[in-house]
C-alpha cells in the first residue's frame, strides 16, 4: 500500500493530511475518532477537599484552591471566596487573606474593596484534583537553585 503524507500550516496550527488507499485523514487531538462520533471523556478527577496547600509549580503560579467550590456564586452580584478570603473575615475564618495586588487598581493606587479586574478568583485559582501529571514537571524554585552545590 501507499502512504503519502501531506504538512499543511493554516494559522500557525499544524495539520497532517494522509492518504491511505484512498482514504484520507486529519491529524488532531481526536486521534482517530471521526468527526461526527464522540469518544467517551475520562472520568473527572474528584476535587481534593483536605484544605492543605500545595507547593506551586512554576514562578508567579496562582495559589490553588484546596477545598471544593461546587456551589459558591462567584458572579457581579455576589463572591462568596470574599466570605472567608477578604482582608475583614481572616481572623474569624482562619482562611488567608487575597494578596494585597488584589486590592489594587490598574495604577497601582490600594482600593478599599478588592479590585473589579481581580474579583473573578476562577480565571486565575483553580481547584486542587487528585490527577496524575499530564507531563513530569522538573521546576525548582530560587531558594533550591541557590542551595545546589555548584
Amino acid at each position: 500500500m501507499k502512504i503519502l503524507m501531506f504538512t499543511l500550516v493554516l494559522l500557525g496550527q499544524c495539520w497532517m493530511l494522509s492518504a491511505w488507499a484512498g482514504q484520507e485523514y486529519v491529524a488532531t487531538l481526536r486521534g482517530e475518532v471521526p468527526l461526527n462520533e464522540e469518544e467517551t471523556p475520562p472520568v473527572m478527577p474528584n476535587v481534593e477537599n483536605r484544605d492543605i496547600k500545595r507547593q506551586r509549580a512554576y514562578p508567579m503560579q496562582p495559589p490553588t484552591i484546596p477545598h471544593k467550590i461546587d456551589q459558591y456564586q462567584v458572579d457581579y452580584k455576589a463572591n462568596k471566596c470574599m466570605s472567608c478570603h477578604a482582608r475583614t473575615r481572616t481572623e474569624e475564618s482562619q482562611a488567608p487573606m487575597v494578596s494585597v495586588t488584589h486590592y489594587m487598581n490598574r495604577d497601582g493606587n490600594f482600593l478599599a474593596e478588592v479590585s473589579p479586574r481581580r474579583y473573578f478568583c476562577t480565571q486565575c485559582h483553580v481547584t486542587q484534583v487528585d490527577a496524575k501529571p499530564l507531563v513530569e514537571n522538573i521546576f525548582q524554585d530560587v531558594e533550591t537553585l541557590l542551595k545546589a552545590p555548584k
